[in-house]
């Protein structure tokens, strides 16, 4: 069931789309004229409004200019003087669609559903995304953080390659999504591939792709990472890790905005964002020749380094009670308060896995300890583990 608002002038159009759609078990609000409109729209929600063109007063096509800043509901046009000109020039100007009167039932019905259908996917997208930009935020208040936050806000507006260097569990996929999420791809593809996870024989048909039959296990045409990423964002996690060869095809996939696919010929355009990251020493692994030294250059153009957790230990308070609450809710449970002389012991120790290690802690103290985490409850399922 939804709520749907019908504007039109004419009482007898009103009463026969109300009628019908009430039929189909939603609920409709009546308006015969623009003002009327406006005013109900704004102290209303609608999951989809039928809107005449041709009204006294204010028409149609002004209504519809208004709607957009007061209602994201999607807007059907309806008219009796239809014209391929006019349902262009309403669908330019924001419309979902336009219908002829007298409306045929089906094509009507089928319209508002299909109206219903994508409000609902848009809120659904914005959930997730809002789902999603609270997961990838980054947490903290230490001036590095703050640093980095201000650095990463810098760089995002831009097509500028970055390369994002910090140890393992330090976050360096926080700081690629907000890079992502913060740049003008950002409604494009964020495609991840984790070089050291990656056998060094099957790397290269990750990233590029391959035909049928290029190999043994080729059994059908395959497209690699930067096709998939195409308009969006490549992050290449633990590059240092990545074989030497995989690394030539990847500089001159940079250099060209070409690929080609393994045991393919053709050449295909991408457009794609790198940001790369590694907890290696690139400049040295450049001196033992593991690392190609134009690569470097090519993925440095920006370096955002991400501090360890020992470097920023004041903020494991804030991140141990963001901790609690995300992982309460995963757990549908009130999050439980913790101790303060909880907080300053945790605050004691180094976390070599750094954030990581420390999601990990406290998920483990708020599976085992009872009401609330005590230092104790950090001595006893902490301290133990630490090395």
């Amino acid at each position: 069931m939804a709520n749907i608002l019908v504007i039109d002038d004419e009482s007898s159009i009103r009463r026969t789309l109300k009628e019908i759609l009430e039929f189909e078990k939603h609920e409709v609000d009546l308006a015969a004229d623009g003002l009327k409109a406006l005013e109900m729209a704004r102290d209303n929600t609608y999951d989809a409004i039928l809107l005449d063109i041709k009204m006294p007063e204010m028409d149609g096509m002004e209504v519809l200019e208004k709607l957009q800043s007061i209602s994201d509901a999607p807007v059907i046009m309806i008219s009796g003087h239809g014209t391929i000109e006019t349902a262009v020039e309403a669908i330019k100007a924001g419309a979902y669609d336009f219908i002829v009167k007298p409306p045929d039932l089906n094509r009507l019905l089928i319209t508002v559903r299909n109206a219903i259908d994508k409000k609902e996917l848009v809120s659904q997208t914005l959930q997730l995304r809002k789902v999603t930009n609270h997961k990838y935020e980054i947490v903290g208040d230490t001036e590095r953080i703050i640093s980095m936050r201000n650095m990463i806000k810098k760089v995002a507006p831009t097509t500028a390659r970055v390369l994002i260097t910090g140890e393992n569990g330090s976050g360096k996929e926080l700081v690629a999504r907000q890079i992502h999420e913060q740049s003008s791809r950002a409604k494009s593809p964020f495609i991840e591939v984790n070089c050291a996870a990656i056998p060094a024989e099957l790397i290269e048909s990750q990233l590029f792709g391959h035909e049928k039959g290029s190999f043994t296990s080729a059994i059908k045409q395959r497209k690699g990472d930067f096709e998939l990423a195409h308009g969006g964002t490549l992050f290449l996690d633990e590059i240092g890790d990545m074989s030497l060869s995989a690394q030539a095809k990847v500089l001159r996939a940079l250099q060209e905005n070409k690929i080609v696919r393994v045991g393919g010929e053709k050449e295909i355009n991408v457009d794609v964002r790198i940001i790369a990251a590694t907890n290696k020493d690139l400049r040295h692994e450049i001196e033992i020749e593991s690392f190609r030294e134009d690569l470097y250059h090519r993925l440095s153009v920006i370096i955002i380094e991400v501090p360890a957790l020992r470097e920023r230990k004041d903020d494991i308070p804030i991140l141990v009670k963001r901790f609690i609450d995300d992982i309460c809710a995963s757990q549908g449970r009130q999050p439980i308060p913790i101790d303060e002389n909880a907080l300053l012991e945790l605050q004691k120790y180094n976390w070599t896995g750094n954030v990581r290690e420390l999601h990990n802690a406290v998920e483990r103290m708020i599976i085992l300890s009872t009401n609330h985490i005590t230092k104790d409850d950090v001595n006893s399922y902490v301290k133990p583990l630490m090395l």
